[in-house]
């Protein structure tokens, strides 16, 4: 879907846009709209969708890849190995380009063309929305993401589910423009993600160990821990100023904590239960 060439647009290196998805037409909906213009290919890997994503997917030019779900970072690294551009840009189905990031992107491009673009890789600044306002304190933002590389030279790790993003074993640049995270607009979708997502962390908390089978372990994985957090992003890195949406964010962010240690001492309990059976 490489874009009609304009005697006016300066000549640049080529871009894919990568995606993962499962049931996302409603978030595409926003988010094919910010890149099909200017991107020249568009790779969705589908992991089984029963609605209207693939269709939607491929009225905007994308080449859409059927393939089962092995987890996050397996899935995200079978979309950079489909892209075929000499960049790829690593996008989430429910992030969108702002026209200050994709004019950005462009303009760093035709830099490349040109051979003044000697770094391989990109960090981009993140904004998170929650409950439809942009978390700008507490920690969440600058969410700087490593999304932006030549095809090849990053790729996602696959044993931090679900929070794998691709890495880049170099020194890498810094983008200045807005990626918009817009994935919580209801309290009711938040928690059904940090449900799933906890349960997702389990394996990756105890491969560090942190089964918390002492009661001091306990208390500190499950209540201190979580208390901490709160109070350090909340109050210390200035939550408090995203207003009642901030209190929310990150009271629930903080049980999110909780639970995944909860969830992990529950597998490690039942774990030994069944030894002690056998």
């Amino acid at each position: 879907m490489t874009p009609l060439p304009d005697a006016a647009t300066p000549p640049r290196e080529t871009i894919s846009i990568a995606i993962v998805a499962k049931d996302e037409e409603t978030n595409l909906r926003r988010v094919l709209p910010t890149v099909a213009s200017w991107a020249d290919e568009i790779v969705l890997i589908d992991s089984g969708s029963t609605d209207g994503t693939i269709a939607l997917a491929q009225s905007f030019g994308a080449r859409v890849l059927h393939v089962p779900w092995p987890g996050y970072g397996v899935q995200v690294n079978n979309a950079l190995r489909a892209a075929t551009s000499q960049w790829v840009f690593s996008l989430d189905a429910d992030e969108l380009f702002t026209p200050e990031l994709a004019t950005e992107v462009q303009a760093l491009l035709a830099r490349a063309a040109r051979g003044e673009a000697p770094l391989d890789a990109y960090w981009v600044p993140r904004c998170n929305y929650f409950l439809g306002r942009a978390m700008r304190h507490g920690g969440f933002y600058p969410d700087r993401k490593l999304r932006l590389f030549r095809r090849g030279s990053a790729w996602a790790r696959e044993d931090t589910e679900p929070h794998a993003t691709p890495k880049y074993d170099g020194p890498a640049g810094s983008l200045t423009s807005d990626l918009l995270h817009d994935a919580y607009p209801t309290l009711a979708l938040y928690l059904e993600h940090m449900n799933r997502y906890s349960s997702a962390s389990v394996p990756l908390v105890l491969g560090r160990g942190k089964q918390s089978r002492s009661l001091v372990a306990f208390m500190w994985n499950v209540v201190l821990n979580p208390v901490a957090t709160f109070l350090y992003n909340y109050g210390l890195r200035g939550g408090f100023l995203d207003g009642r949406e901030g209190l929310l964010l990150h009271g629930y962010h903080s049980c999110y904590v909780s639970w995944k240690f909860a969830k992990a001492w529950e597998q490690d309990r039942a774990g030994r239960a069944r030894s002690s059976a056998g």
